[in-house]
C-alpha cells in the first residue's frame, strides 16, 4: 500500500479537487484507493456526492468515542472515501481538544498497513504547519506539493519549508499569460522537484465540484482530466520505482 499525501503550498491552490481527480484516474487504472480528508475544513467529501448536511467523518468520529471505520463511504468498488467529519463552533475555537484525538492517525494508517485492503491512500493535507498536517505527512512514503504559477506561491516557495523529497505540480496553468510563463521558466531551472507533469486551468476544474463529482467522472475528455490521469499513470511508475529500489515486487502501469 502507498501513501500519498497532496498538499496546497497555501490555500486555493486547487489541492482537493485534484485530490479527488486523481483517486478516480487511479481507480479507472485498476487500482484500490481510499482517499482521505485530513482537512478540518471537510470539503472533500463535496467531490463525491455526499449531501451537504452530512456531518461524519473520521474526526467526528474519535471526537464523539465511534469507531473512525463506520465513518468510510463506499463510491465505486474501487474507490472508498473517508471524510474529516465537521466540527462544531467550540471545537474551532478551542482546537486543544484535536490533538489528543489526532493521537490516534497513526494507529489507522497503520491498522490500514495491516489490512492491505487498498493498494492507494491519498491524503488532502491542510495547507502550513498545523500538528495535523506534520503528523500525517510523517506518515505518508510521498508526498505533492500543489502550486499556481503566481507571486504568491513563487514568494512562499522561497521561504517555506517543503516536505522532505516532495515533488511540486503545477495547477492552473494559463496559455498566453506572460507573467505564468515567466515563473515557469524560472522553476524549471530553480525547482528540482518539478514535476513534469503540469495542470492546465480548466473550467471543468471548477465545474465538477458544484455536480459532485470527481473531474475524470465528469467530463473525461476534458484536458485537465487527461493530464491527471498522466499524474496518476506517473505515481504508478515513481511507486514502482520506489518499491524496485527497495526490493519490493512493483506493478505496472496500465
Amino acid at each position: 500500500m502507498a501513501i500519498l499525501g497532496l498538499q496546497g503550498i497555501r490555500g486555493g491552490v486547487g489541492t482537493t479537487s485534484i485530490t479527488a481527480a486523481l483517486a478516480w484516474s487511479l481507480q479507472l487504472l485498476g487500482e484500490s484507493v481510499l482517499v482521505i480528508d485530513a482537512c478540518p475544513d471537510n470539503l472533500l467529501r463535496l467531490s463525491f456526492n455526499v449531501d451537504f448536511d452530512h456531518n461524519g467523518g473520521w474526526a467526528r468520529a474519535l471526537l464523539d468515542g465511534q469507531d473512525w471505520r463506520d465513518a468510510g463511504l463506499r463510491y465505486t468498488s474501487q474507490l472508498d472515501v473517508l471524510p474529516f467529519g465537521r466540527l462544531t463552533t467550540s471545537e474551532w475555537e478551542n482546537s486543544q481538544r484535536l490533538p489528543d484525538v489526532l493521537n490516534a492517525l497513526t494507529s489507522i494508517l497503520q491498522a490500514l498497513q495491516t489490512q492491505q485492503q487498498y493498494q492507494w491512500v491519498l491524503i488532502d493535507l491542510p495547507h502550513g504547519y498545523s500538528p495535523l498536517a506534520r503528523q500525517f505527512i510523517e506518515q505518508c512514503d510521498h508526498t505533492l506539493t500543489i502550486i499556481k504559477p503566481d507571486t504568491n506561491c513563487h514568494v512562499r516557495l522561497h521561504q517555506q519549508v517543503l516536505p522532505v523529497g516532495t515533488h511540486i505540480l503545477i495547477n492552473d496553468l494559463r496559455v498566453g499569460s506572460q507573467l505564468q510563463d515567466d515563473l515557469w521558466q524560472v522553476w524549471l531551472q530553480s525547482q528540482r522537484r518539478m514535476l513534469p507533469i503540469y495542470i492546465h486551468r480548466d473550467e471543468a476544474m471548477a465545474e465538477c465540484m458544484a455536480s459532485k463529482q470527481p473531474l475524470g467522472e465528469y467530463r473525461a475528455d476534458a484536458l485537465a482530466a487527461e493530464e491527471v490521469l498522466t499524474l496518476a499513470n506517473w505515481c504508478l511508475l515513481h511507486c514502482a520505482q520506489t518499491r524496485a529500489d527497495s526490493g519490493e515486487p512493483a506493478r505496472s502501469p496500465q
